[in-house]
């Protein structure tokens, strides 16, 4: 019976032992697979920031002694956009350049620098010695962001330049890009109204526009001005939540007094030809 007896115990030791052992097993176990599947696990990509910079440049210099002449100009730098097509649509002023980095347009506007100065020199060269009166040409350019909101990047370009006479000039261009689809977006893309019946509401709201002219009571009056029947409707246009407009510049449709003008044509006035992809990203309503 002792003998038995001690056996028993023995038996319940081992017993005992082993689940301590298994439980200890069990625990690190566990704790391999909180580890593994703490290291398995994947981190998302996220999408990559828009990023804006810039370049610029501004020299003079003298080419006689009674004229100076001045270039300044400044690109936007798009880091994050890749696409070859998108980037030669937003550079598409720059002639004779694959290289959108910031470098590589730092070294264009070098070259298009010196490329004026050498211009006037050789252009001129005829009677450039015989200017009497001290004198200063210029040429401006720039890129300016206006806005980028639901994937539409509006960018407006600028230019102005003198090289003698009354006034000077100056113009823009505004485009929007389509940085979804990596593309400049088109009348098209907006509206399928067609282009004789735009054209119908630029005259009809003419007045409306900002502008320089102005009748005895002060109220804009740009259709007398007018130096056109019709005006045209242009890839020169831009939008906001409210409105299309078109931008037009001096002497363009009016006088140059009249300066550059913005035509407004409202989403109401484009009523059920507004693209319906286009009327429900700019939740247009």
């Amino acid at each position: 019976m002792v003998f038995a007896y001690k056996n028993k115990n023995k038996i319940m030791k081992n017993i005992i032992a082993v689940l301590a052992i298994s439980s200890l097993f069990a625990v690190s176990c566990n704790k391999a697979e909180k580890n593994t599947e703490s290291s398995e696990k994947i981190e998302t990509a996220q999408p990559e920031k828009f990023v804006v910079d810039s370049v610029s440049i501004a020299d003079s210099a003298k080419i006689v002694d009674s004229l100076t002449a001045k270039f300044d100009s400044k690109l936007l730098v798009f880091p994050t956009i890749k696409n070859k097509q998108l980037l030669d649509s937003i550079y598409f002023s720059i002639k004779g350049n694959n290289d959108y980095s910031k470098q590589g347009l730092q070294q264009f506007l070098q070259k298009d620098k010196m490329n004026y100065f050498n211009s006037i020199k050789k252009d001129n060269k005829d009677w450039i010695s015989d200017i009497q009166f001290s004198q200063e040409w210029y040429e401006s350019s720039g890129m300016k962001l206006i806005s980028n909101k639901n994937d539409y990047m509006h960018i407006q370009y600028s230019w102005g330049s003198y090289s003698g006479g009354a006034h000077d000039n100056y113009g823009f261009s505004e485009r929007v890009f389509d940085l979804k689809n990596n593309k400049k977006v088109e009348l098209k893309d907006i509206t399928s109204m067609p282009k004789n019946k735009i054209e119908a509401l630029l005259l009809k709201n003419i007045n409306k526009a900002n502008g320089g002219a102005t009748d005895e009571n002060g109220e804009v009056n740009n259709s007398e001005m007018l130096l056109v029947d019709v005006i045209p409707a242009t890839q020169n246009f831009y939008f906001d939540d409210k409105n299309l407009y078109f931008h037009y510049s001096p002497y363009e449709i009016t006088a140059f007094a009249a300066g550059d003008i913005i035509i407004p044509i409202s989403w109401q006035e484009l009523g059920s030809t507004l693209i319906p992809q286009f009327k429900e990203r700019m939740k247009i309503k």
